[in-house]
């Protein structure tokens, strides 16, 4: 929604990540895309125009992986076989599961595999949320998100979901690493889990009228976004 809309980069956006490459400031692609894997998106974007290097794409389902990893964790997922790659080796080899991972799985999310996580959860298995998103945008129109699937989970199980991506402020303070939160600036479409997340931890919060953005939505947070823009073009020329 920032870059690109599925296989569509918004227009002039090639050349202005360009431009802000030549004046060499630090890139991150921070993203809570969930339907593919890091290499699937690096791929994508190459072949969309972009100069980018895999190790740059700041993923919430590298920060899943990760946590995975750290506790030793025995998951069943529910994810769309194309982000599974990501996560080769780490699935439940059993039927014990202690931790139900969701993202946005278009295919999965049909009744027989969402009981079969609940029945997980009230056996006493964690959930995390990979992100909580309400929608994302398609090139047709906006879609729903993993967000309500995350919330009926909850809901019917009645238990609490562990976030990971945006808006975690641990996951925006990993991304950007040494830099000062003052000293960055997040570019993106969603106001609240790409503006109001980084804003919070001290970045400035760039907001662009692509993507999922609707009318009005600078003023759904307080404080505002540090600036509007009408696209990813706008902003990085403000930064130049």
């Amino acid at each position: 929604g920032t870059l690109h809309i599925d296989d569509k980069a918004i227009t002039g956006a090639v050349e202005a990540l360009n431009k802000l490459r030549q004046a060499n400031v630090l890139i991150k692609f921070v993203t809570n895309t969930t339907k593919e894997s890091r290499n699937c998106l690096y791929n994508r974007l190459i072949n969309l125009g972009f100069e980018l290097k895999p190790d740059e794409i700041h993923s919430s389902l590298g920060a899943a992986q990760l946590l995975i990893k750290q506790r030793n964790l025995k998951p069943m997922f529910l994810l769309a076989p194309e982000a599974l790659e990501d996560f080769t080796g780490l699935e439940c080899k059993d039927d014990k599961p202690d931790t139900v991972i969701i993202g946005l799985a278009p295919s999965e999310f049909h009744y027989e595999k969402l009981n079969k996580a609940f029945r997980c959860l009230i056996n006493g298995s964690h959930l995390i949320g990979i992100h909580a998103g309400k929608y994302y945008k398609t090139k047709d129109s906006l879609a729903l998100g993993p967000g309500c699937f995350v919330k009926g989970l909850e809901y019917s199980a009645q238990c609490k979901a562990e976030l990971v991506g945006k808006p975690n402020p641990c996951f925006f303070k990993s991304a950007i690493g040494d830099i000062l939160p003052e000293d960055a600036i997040m570019i993106g479409d969603d106001v609240q889990d790409d503006i109001e997340g980084a804003m919070k931890i001290g970045m400035k919060g760039y907001l662009v009228q692509t993507g999922k953005y609707r009318n009005g939505d600078e003023n759904r947070i307080s404080p505002v976004p540090t600036a509007v823009f009408a696209s990813f073009v706008e902003a990085v020329n403000q930064i130049l």
